[in-house]
Formats: C-alpha cells, structure tokens, sequence
C-alpha cells in the first residue's frame, strides 16, 4: 500500500489535502481514515460548540464525515478543504438545532444577531507535576467550558475557531461564511465576557478560601482525641 508523504508545510498539507480528496474520491478508505484524523479534533470542538452536548457533537461529526465521503468528488479546491470540511458539520449541527427547535417550538439564533457572550482561552494540556494539579486543571478546564456554553452559538464557535484552534481571523470568517470584523468583534467580546464570568467564580470562590471543615476538621480532632487517650508518654504530654 502507498504511503502517503507527513506535511512539512502549510503548502505542503494543502497538496496532500487535495491527494487525499482525490483518493477517497477513488475509494481510498485509508485515505479517508488519515483525514479524519488530520481534522477531527477542530471539527470535533466545532460541533460541541455548537450543540453543547458530548454525544450529539460524535454523531453529528459522524453525519458529516459520512456526507463528505458522499460528495468528496465535487470538492475542487476553491476553499481549502479544512474549510470545506468545518461547512459540512456547521450544516449538520444547524439542522439539527433547526429540527429541535421545531420539536420544543424555539427559533435558534445561529448567525449573530446577539453580540452577548464569551470566549474561551486555548487551555494547553501541561503535564501535572502531582494528581492535586492535574485536578485543578481538570476542574478549570471544566470551569470554562462550562462559561462556553453558557454563551450565545455564534461566540462560541468564533471563539472556538480563534482561540481554541488559533485560527486567523480570515479562515474563522470563511468557515462560518461571516466578515472578518464580526469575527474580531465577538471574539473580543466574548474574551471580556469570559473574563467578567471567571471573575465573579473567584469572588465567590474567596469566600471559602482554605476552608478546614468535613474530612480535614473530622481527621484532627479524631488524632487528638486519640493522642488524649494513649496511655504512653508521647501520648499523654500537654501543653506546657
């Protein structure tokens, strides 16, 4: 089987792009496998932003790369693929709002009308140097993306596109079919939005600041009281 060349740069990954197009279109199911490995974690965060939910962001990621390999043979290159990609599970996920809000009678917002909401920093994935650190990022990781999808559809995928995947500002506004300043402009907001959120979490978060109660205010008065009834001398010392 032909191996097919590792991307160098960013010229060389759109030719292989337009490779792989070309075998899938020929039927090259290992050559669709090496794409959607190439893309699948920028569509993945693309349909969770846009649909708030684990599971439906997989089956609508799945949908889509089943109607990619479908229409795979019309792909002639005027966006770039990655692009072209990002469209077909943008329709996905947005008929699938479409088809829920007819179910519970709600119109969705796609295309931002609303300028409310936030952002989102990239959250590079560091090593933990001890398990109580990789657990405060854990539970930070799990803070912000809690505030994401508390935010308005069209931040959150402006914001997932620019700071998550550091996408330009020209290829966010292709994927989403939207000038370039709309995305600056709720990118920023939805940093300063994102920000005053965090910030209200920490004010709040102050006020339990190192709270000694539970397990830790159970544990020492068990190994006080325990040291008050042991009968050795270490046991019995008091103050003084």
């Amino acid at each position: 089987m032909n191996t097919l060349p590792t991307p160098t740069t960013a010229a060389d990954v759109e030719l292989d792009d337009m490779a792989l197009a070309r075998r899938i279109a020929e039927g090259d199911c290992a050559a669709f496998e090496r794409l959607m490995r190439r893309h699948n974690r920028r569509l993945y965060r693309l349909a969770r932003a846009t649909l708030r939910d684990d599971a439906e962001a997989e089956d609508a990621l799945q949908e889509a790369y089943l109607s990619a390999y479908r229409a795979i043979g019309r792909f002639r290159g005027e966006a770039a693929l990655s692009t072209w990609l990002s469209r077909l599970v943008l329709n996905e996920c947005l008929g699938r709002l479409r088809r829920g809000a007819r179910r519970h009678n709600v119109i969705p917002m796609i295309q931002g009308s609303d300028p409310e909401r936030i952002d989102l920093e990239a959250m590079a994935p560091a090593e933990a140097d001890t398990p109580d650190q990789a657990l405060g990022r854990s539970q930070m990781r799990t803070l912000l993306e809690r505030k994401l999808d508390a935010l308005p559809q069209a931040f959150r995928m402006v914001f997932v596109l620019r700071a998550v995947e550091e996408m330009s500002v020209e290829e966010t506004a292709q994927c989403l079919d939207i000038p370039e300043a709309t995305v600056r402009s709720r990118h920023f907001r939805a940093r300063g939005l994102l920000r005053e959120a965090l910030a209200q979490e920490i004010d709040l978060a102050e006020r339990d600041l190192f709270e000694f109660g539970g397990a830790h205010c159970d544990r020492v008065v068990a190994q006080v009281m325990e040291r008050l009834r042991d009968p050795s001398p270490a046991g019995r010392r008091g103050p003084g």
